[in-house]
């Protein structure tokens, strides 16, 4: 049986803290469906922008969103495929859970 190092679990486990919270996955959700800039993302969830800029700065740091500066525009998008899937699979899992309890 191969175990994975300790030092990569770590990692693991803080890759999947910045999942922890609300905000940060209606972000990750509103940027499933393309690039968004701060105001975009603040008009669609009703957070302001000071509170999703906050979030955009622990997703960036995170490595799971990035961005493209058009002008004075910042623009923001996942930063690979690997986030969607993970977010998709995530959804699923708990999608199967409420029919399982409704069952």
């Amino acid at each position: 049986m191969k175990l994975h190092s300790q030092e990569l679990l770590i990692g693991l486990s803080e890759f999947f803290k910045i999942f922890g919270d609300s905000t940060r996955l209606r972000i990750l959700d509103v940027l499933l469906n393309g690039e968004k800039c701060v105001n975009e993302i603040s008009e669609i969830l009703d957070v302001s922008q000071s509170a999703v800029s906050h979030q955009l700065k622990n997703l960036r740091s995170s490595n799971l969103v990035s961005t493209t500066k058009i002008g004075k525009i910042v623009k923001y998008r996942l930063s690979d495929e690997h986030i969607k899937i993970i977010f998709q699979y995530g959804l699923e899992h708990i999608m199967e859970e409420v029919k399982n309890e409704k069952n």
